[in-house]
């Protein structure tokens, strides 16, 4: 995965002294797992493909993220920022809304590209697993009001 990973930041560069740099880094980390005595030489040309999908899969899902408002850490900085001290609960339940409600365009939650396939909606589980509240108590009625400054009969 690292060599996998560089080679698509090496990519990206715009410099070339460092696109050259990364990319002699990413060669030599790829080129140990290319020798003949390597173990994943020893599998089949389906399971290697498969790792190598995989692998290609998990260096795209890994990236550096130098802006404050990305992803899962700005959306608590962000949270943080108005109102200090987030209780666990409320950690807990900003984290499942993140990881299985909200959608990115391409309609994917952070579970389903996670795990690999979908889950029922969250808030319809929601519904299904918490039971609703009581009725509210019924009120009692309001003894009628008395005037303060009553007429006096004449």
């Amino acid at each position: 995965m690292p060599g996998i990973y560089l080679e698509r930041v090496a990519a990206r560069s715009t410099a070339a002294e460092t696109r050259h740099r990364v990319q002699a880094a990413s060669t030599a980390l790829l080129d140990v797992l290319r020798r003949a005595d390597h173990p994943l030489q020893r599998l089949a040309p389906e399971d290697s493909a498969r790792v190598e999908q995989v692998a290609g899969a998990c260096a795209d899902l890994f990236q550096r993220s130098s802006s404050c408002v990305e992803g899962r850490n700005g959306q608590l900085s962000l949270h943080h920022h108005g109102r200090h001290r987030l209780s666990d609960r409320r950690l807990a339940a900003l984290t499942a809304v993140h990881n299985f409600h909200i959608r990115r365009p391409d309609g994917t939650t952070a579970a389903e590209r996670f795990f690999g396939r979908t889950h029922p909606a969250l808030f319809e589980e929601l519904l299904l697993r918490v039971p609703l509240p009581p009725r509210p108590r019924r009120r009692r009625p309001r003894p009628p009001k008395l005037p303060y400054l009553m007429p006096v009969a004449a």
